[in-house]
This record gives structure tokens, C-alpha cells and sequence, in this order.
């Protein structure tokens, strides 16, 4: 029986395909930059349909990539291999809410946005939250240890989990639940596969944190002419009691929503920095207060109810639609030492300029945490000229002393580059544990190592 015949025999004829149109529109990244080749798409409806896949793939010595909502910005569900795609969308069931231990389970295909309208329901928040929310699922969160826009409130994916399914490559299915608040018995194999990018195990379901909704909010955007001065204050507020978010936007960003969405930047300044603070008392006297010698590029405009915090928010929301108006984006995730970044932005725009004349060098993330997205608009290089402009890049960020991979993940796209972020030593043990879990490298084989 052929590998085909299999996956229809475990999941059904209507959930395999080869079509190359349907293909087609699965192996291109989300920035649309970069393509692979695939020989098939199954889509598993449970945990055991997983597992049965695994084995049949592994058996008839298919490659398998792994897709969830397909956000990844590095080329992480691009297959090299004409793989077997294996979605999880799926698996995409929302448990009901446990309001008294405040956490969810839900399928690894469910959506950001589901999770959060879920919590939302019953008065609660969950941490994560990231501008694909709609497309991006709990699966590929944990996978690359997605952080986002609260990340300075709340941490990253991997605090906000507290039990995983996964499936191993050799089709048997780890449990990883506890309703303990903590459970230190034996290998935290939940945090070994967070970040893990899918080469260890794919997961099916999760136990997610929530959190308790802070009635009181105020936000802010504050202006500077000075990047260093931004730094210095948002140092400052990343410590203080009741920080919700912290956003760092330049002014080549801010214009290109004002001329493509009409979405205007609401402060003048070369850098805008995106403040919220939350709590259960109102926040406004504090901020105020942090803001008083702070270098500012005249009076921040500052929103306290619901309308006015949205109106704030919008431009750091509508980046993400203006950045292909040129065509596909170079992008770079970093994360980068504060006391680096304002180097790191010169001599990047230096960089960028220098390899492509004419390039709108773009600045924007979560300054709190040093974790910045830079990305190249109007950068139309690609082979031996992109090759030379991306390694450029990779080795300034390194020259920083940031990683080169953050948020996003190193997918396919950064794999040449871990070296500049890991020991020999370190890759060594990588690969120790990937062979142990994998020992013929059939998952997600182009993805942390070639």
C-alpha cells in the first residue's frame, strides 16, 4: 500500500490531498519570500490519527513538516523535501474554562484569537497576544515560544503553559498534565518541547494559563527624537508595578500606515514608544509621573478608555498590513541587549542602504523585552544578493551580542547562523536530543539544522 493509500486509510479521503494547486499554497512562507516542495497535505482530527500518521510516514520513510496556522516568518513549515505536510487545524476543540484554577485546554490548531475570546468570556485574559492572532494557533506558539505584545506583562508562551500532548516521532503519545500549581517531579519535558520548533514531537493539545482581567487601563504614545532617550525611559517603566505593554515604533513605520491606511502616528519624533499599564487601581497618576523626565518630543497622547487606547494602538497594529506593499519583506527577529539597540538601528540602516539602495528599513517590537522585528521594505534582492545582505545582518546582530533568533524562531531560514548564538557544545547537545527522540530525522527535517 502506498504512503497515500495509508493516510486516506487513518484520516479519510477528504482530509488527504496531493493536488499541486492545493499544495502550491502551502509551501510558501508567510511572507511569501520562500518556497518548498511537498508530496502530500493530511489533516489529523485526533491525537490518535497523529500518532498513526507519524508511524506510517516514519515507516515508508517520508519526511513529515509540520503546519499550524503557517505565521512562521522564518520559513519554519516550508518543506524541503516533498514532505508530507501534516496540518493541525483540526485539532482545534476549546474545553470550557476552569475559572477557580483560571486554565483552558485546547486542541493545538486552535487560534490565538479563539483562546483569548474563550478567556474573554469568562472574564479572564490570556497572555499571549500577537498581531496574527486570527491565523496563528496554541500549537505554533509553544512550538517556537511565541512571546507578542504582553510579553512584558505576562512572559512568553512558555510561562503560559502549564500541561502539553505530544505525539514522538515513533507514534507514542506523552501526557504531560497536572492540576498541581507546581510539579518537579522528573524531567520538565513541557518546557523541553517548548521552542522546540516541532523537531522533537508534535504537539496536540495544551493546558494554557489565564489570567485575571485588570479593571483599570490607560495607554499611551510618547514621541522622541532621541532613540537612546526612548531606551532609557522604557528601561524604566519595564520594571514598574502594573506594565501591560511596551512598543517601540519608528517614524519610517508610522508613515508608511499614514500614506497606505490612512492610520496616522498620534505624536511627533523620530521613535514612538506604546505604553499600557493596567491594574486594579487606575494607572494614569504613575505613568504620569515616569513620563516627567523623560526626553520627550513634546506631550504624549494618552488614552483611558476603551476607544481611545484602540486609536492609540492602531498604528503599532496596522504595520503588519503595510510591510509587503512593496513587495515581500526581508525580516530579521532579534534579541538584542537595550544598551545595543540604538548601535544596532544606525549601522543596520547603514547595512540595509548599502545592499539596496532605496530599501524603507522598518524598526518595531517589544522594546521591554530587547526583542526587535526589523524589516527590510522594498527590498527586492533575492539568490546570491539576499544571501549577502542576510548574512550582513546576522552577523551584526551577533557583533551586538543579541541572538539571532527570537520570538519567531530559527526555522529554516536561520539554521546556518545558530553558530553565532550557540556553542559547538551547545549544538552538539541539540542534536543529542533530537537524535534520541528522532533517530532517523524524518521531522521537521530542514528546521535548527541542516
Amino acid at each position: 500500500m502506498t504512503i497515500l493509500a495509508q493516510l486516506v486509510a487513518i484520516v479519510g479521503a477528504g482530509h488527504v490531498s496531493s493536488d499541486p494547486d492545493v499544495l502550491a499554497g502551502r509551501v510558501v512562507d508567510h511572507t511569501g519570500r520562500y518556497r518548498g516542495r511537498a508530496g502530500a497535505l493530511v489533516r489529523p482530527g485526533t491525537d490518535d490519527e497523529v500518532a498513526a500518521v507519524l508511524r506510517a510516514c516514519r515507516d515508508a520513510g517520508a519526511y513529515v513538516t509540520v503546519q499550524g496556522g503557517r505565521t512562521s516568518l522564518v520559513a519554519g513549515t516550508v518543506p524541503e523535501h516533498d514532505d508530507i505536510l501534516l496540518s493541525t487545524e483540526r485539532l482545534s476543540e476549546v474545553g470550557a474554562v476552569d475559572t477557580v484554577e483560571r486554565r483552558i485546554r485546547v486542541g493545538a490548531g486552535t487560534t490565538c484569537a479563539a483562546v483569548q475570546h474563550a478567556a474573554a468570556a469568562a472574564g479572564l485574559v490570556f497572555g499571549v497576544d500577537l498581531a496574527s492572532r486570527d491565523s496563528a494557533t496554541a500549537g505554533g506558539m509553544a512550538s517556537t515560544n511565541a512571546g507578542g505584545l504582553r510579553t512584558v506583562r505576562y512572559g512568553n508562551m512558555r510561562e503560559q503553559i502549564l500541561g502539553l500532548e505530544i505525539v514522538l516521532p515513533d507514534g507514542s503519545l506523552v501526557r504531560r498534565h497536572s492540576h498541581l500549581r507546581s510539579d518537579n517531579t522528573g524531567y520538565d519535558l513541557t518546557s523541553l518541547f517548548v521552542g522546540a520548533e516541532g523537531t522533537l514531537g508534535v504537539v496536540t493539545s495544551l493546558d494554557l494559563r489565564l489570567h485575571p482581567t485588570p479593571p483599570h487601563r490607560v495607554t499611551a504614545v510618547a514621541g522622541f527624537d532621541d532613540l537612546d532617550a526612548l531606551i532609557s525611559t522604557g528601561r524604566l517603566l519595564r520594571d514598574a508595578d502594573g506594565i501591560a505593554a511596551l512598543e517601540l515604533i519608528d517614524s519610517r513605520a508610522s508613515a508608511l500606515t499614514a500614506e497606505h491606511l490612512g492610520v496616522s502616528a498620534p505624536v511627533d519624533g523620530a521613535w514612538q514608544l506604546l505604553i499600557e499599564m493596567a491594574g486594579d487601581t487606575d494607572q494614569s497618576d504613575a505613568l504620569a509621573e515616569m513620563l516627567t523626565d523623560a526626553e520627550l518630543a513634546g506631550e504624549p497622547a494618552v488614552g483611558v478608555d476603551p476607544s481611545a487606547s484602540h486609536r492609540l494602538w492602531q498604528v503599532r497594529e496596522a504595520i503588519g498590513d503595510v510591510l509587503g506593499w512593496y513587495g515581500p519583506p526581508l525580516k530579521f527577529d532579534v534579541w538584542l541587549p537595550l544598551s545595543a539597540i540604538s548601535g544596532f538601528a544606525e549601522r543596520a540602516v547603514a547595512i540595509a542602504t548599502e545592499h539596496v539602495p532605496g530599501v524603507i528599513p522598518v524598526l518595531f517590537g517589544h522594546v521591554g523585552e530587547g526583542n526587535l522585528h526589523l524589516n527590510l521594505v522594498r527590498c527586492n534582492v533575492s539568490d546570491e544578493a539576499e544571501r549577502n545582505l542576510y548574512a550582513a545582518m546576522m552577523t551584526l546582530i551577533a557583533d551586538c551580542g543579541g541572538n539571532v533568533s527570537s520570538e519567531h524562531g530559527v526555522g529554516t531560514r536561520k539554521r546556518d547562523y545558530l553558530t553565532m548564538s550557540r556553542t559547538d557544545a551547545d549544538i552538539t547537545a541539540m542534536r543529542t536530543v533530537k537524535a534520541a527522540f528522532d533517530p532517523t530525522g524524518y521531522l521537521n527535517p530542514a528546521v535548527l539544522f541542516r
